[in-house]
C-alpha cells in the first residue's frame, strides 16, 4: 500500500534498477573496448559515394563489380530506398577523389546500364579525420567539466555525485548502443550525445532541487520517503517534458531521412535513459551517500513549521 506522505515508491525498487544499470553500464564499456565504436567518414576519412539506380540495387552484384576492379574495400549498403546505395572506401593517398569517383562509376555502368547515376561524392582525408576525433571529444570533455562545475557548486556534495553518476551513466549507455549495434557514429551523433548531455543534466538538476526542497520542508519524513515525494512531485513534469520531446524525435526517426537517423536514434535513446536515469541513478546514488535532512538546511535557523505539509 502506498504511503500518502511519500506518494509513490519509486525508491522500492532501487535496489534492481541499480543491478540492472550496473549491468548495462559493465556490458556497454566491455562492447567499446571489443567492438569498439563504428566511426564514419566524417572521423576515419576516406572517400563516400551515392549512387542512383533506376530499379532495386543488387547489392551482392555490386560488391562483386566493385573487388573485380580492385576495391575490394568497399562498403556497399542501401541508402534510404532500395535504389540508391552508399559507397565507403578507405583513404587512398595514390589516386584524387574525382578520379575514383569515375573508376567506379564506370565499373558499375559496364556491370549495369548507363542509368546508373553519381548523386554526390565526398572526401575526407585521414589528418581531418583524426582533427574531427579530437575536437569532438575535446568538446564532449569541455561539456562535462563545466556541468560538473556547475552541479558542484548548485548542490550539497551528495546530491552533486548523483547527477554526475547519472549524467556518466546515459552518455556511457549511449556509446554502448552504438558499439554494440555498430551503428554509424559520425559528427551528427557526437552533437546528438552533447544534446543528451545536456537534456539529462536539466532533468536531474531538476529532481534534485524538488529533494533538496523536500528535505528542507519535511522533517518528519524518512530520507527514502523524502525522496519518493519529490520524485512524485517532479512525475508530471518529467512524463510531460519526455513524452513531447520523444513525439518530435520518433517523427525524425521515421521521417527525417537516413542523413538524420543516427542523430535521431542516439537523441531518442538518451532522451529515455536520460529520464530514468534522473529518477533512479542520482536519487539512488545520493541516499547511498547517506543525504539527510542536516546536509540540506540552510545555514540560517529553520523556520518554525517547515515540517508542515502546506498542502494540508
Amino acid at each position: 500500500m502506498i504511503n500518502s506522505e511519500e506518494r509513490l515508491p519509486f525508491m522500492r525498487f532501487r535496489g534492481v534498477t541499480g543491478i540492472i544499470s550496473a549491468l548495462l553500464v559493465i556490458a556497454s564499456i566491455v562492447s567499446l573496448s571489443v567492438n569498439k565504436l563504428n566511426f564514419g567518414l566524417d572521423f576515419t576519412g576516406g572517400t563516400l559515394l551515392e549512387i542512383g539506380f533506376q530499379e532495386p540495387a543488387d547489392l551482392n552484384r555490386v560488391r562483386s563489380s566493385l573487388e573485380s576492379e580492385g576495391f575490394g574495400d568497399a562498403v556497399v549498403q542501401n541508402y534510404g530506398t532500395q535504389e540508391d546505395i552508399l559507397i565507403r572506401l578507405e583513404p587512398r593517398t595514390d589516386v584524387k577523389a574525382e578520379e575514383l569517383g569515375s573508376n567506379i562509376l564506370e565499373a558499375l555502368r559496364a556491370e549495369f546500364d548507363k542509368t546508373v547515376e553519381m548523386r554526390r561524392i565526398e572526401f575526407v582525408g585521414p589528418n581531418v579525420g583524426d582533427e574531427f576525433i579530437e575536437q569532438g571529444g575535446l568538446a564532449m570533455l569541455t561539456a562535462l567539466i563545466c556541468i560538473l562545475l556547475y552541479i558542484a557548486m548548485r548542490f550539497e556534495w551528495r546530491l552533486a555525485v548523483g547527477a554526475v553518476a547519472a549524467l556518466a551513466h546515459d552518455v556511457i549507455l549511449t556509446l554502448g548502443l552504438f558499439s554494440f549495434l555498430q551503428l554509424e557514429f559520425d559528427l551528427t551523433v557526437l552533437a546528438a550525445l552533447l544534446a543528451v548531455i545536456g537534456y539529462s543534466i536539466n532533468d536531474t538538476v531538476v529532481v534534485c532541487d524538488r529533494i533538496r526542497e523536500t528535505f528542507r520542508k519535511f522533517a518528519k519524513l524518512t530520507p527514502v520517503q523524502t525522496v519518493n515525494r519529490a520524485l512524485t512531485d517532479t512525475l508530471s513534469r518529467t512524463l510531460v517534458t519526455s513524452i513531447t520531446t520523444i513525439l518530435v524525435l520518433l517523427t525524425l526517426f521515421f521521417l527525417g531521412g537516413p542523413l538524420i537517423h543516427g542523430f535521431a536514434t542516439a537523441l531518442l535513446f538518451g532522451v529515455v535513459i536520460g529520464t530514468y536515469s534522473s529518477i533512479y541513478i542520482a536519487s539512488t546514488v545520493a541516499l547511498a551517500f547517506g543525504v539527510s535532512r542536516e546536509d540540506l538546511m540552510p545555514p540560517e535557523v529553520e523556520k518554525e513549521g517547515a515540517d508542515q505539509d502546506p498542502l494540508q
